[in-house]
């Protein structure tokens, strides 16, 4: 099933410029793994070394976190749109 993922401006240069790639997949991880293969450098970007996503790295489906829903596994129905959103730090 074809989802949107939307690619924030400082990971852009990774997928050509473009803010929005559609790719497969049924779940999170599977999104990620495709938008990784349609456009290499995402995986470590968005990855640790032990295969978690990096601290500041924040996935959105639909508008809800999935770190409140299923994490790496959970679902996505075709037409969903998924968000990539580096976290924002200051003081």
């Amino acid at each position: 099933m074809t989802v949107k993922v939307r690619i924030p401006t400082q990971l852009r240069t990774l997928s050509g410029g473009v803010g929005e790639v559609p790719v497969e997949g049924a779940t999170v991880a599977d999104v990620l793994a495709a938008l990784e293969s349609a456009h290499p450098g995402f995986h470590q970007r968005l990855f640790d070394d032990s295969g978690s996503l990096r601290r500041f790295v924040n996935v959105f489906v639909a508008e809800e976190d999935i770190r409140f829903q299923d994490g790496l596994a959970t679902p996505v129905a075709a037409g969903t749109t998924v968000s990539i959103v580096p976290a924002v730090a200051g003081g």
